[in-house]
């Protein structure tokens, strides 16, 4: 699409609908342990916020760990030009 009015249409069209559905989304996420623990008597021991809370650490750690193996795996190699001064 062309830059203008119809492109900035679009978009906000787009992210609207792209943040009701992930709205509606978290909401779900949310309230389900809450209803699954006042109604069926299933122990969780995390309520929707604290669950949201707990993946969202666990996915900034691996991605901390990942981002570290990275950078020890990229210090290993050889720098630019290494080889044409050693032979």
């Amino acid at each position: 699409m062309r830059p203008g009015k119809r492109t900035a249409e679009y978009i906000d069209r787009t992210l609207t609908r792209l943040t009701f559905v992930g709205a509606i989304y978290l909401s779900f996420v949310v309230i389900l342990p809450d209803y699954m623990i006042r109604y069926l008597n299933v122990p969780f021991y995390f309520g929707g916020t604290g669950l949201l809370i707990v993946v969202g650490v666990a996915m900034d750690t691996m991605q901390q760990i990942e981002s570290h193996l990275v950078m020890r795996t990229l210090r290993k190699l050889p720098e630019k030009g290494s080889l044409a001064r050693t032979s």
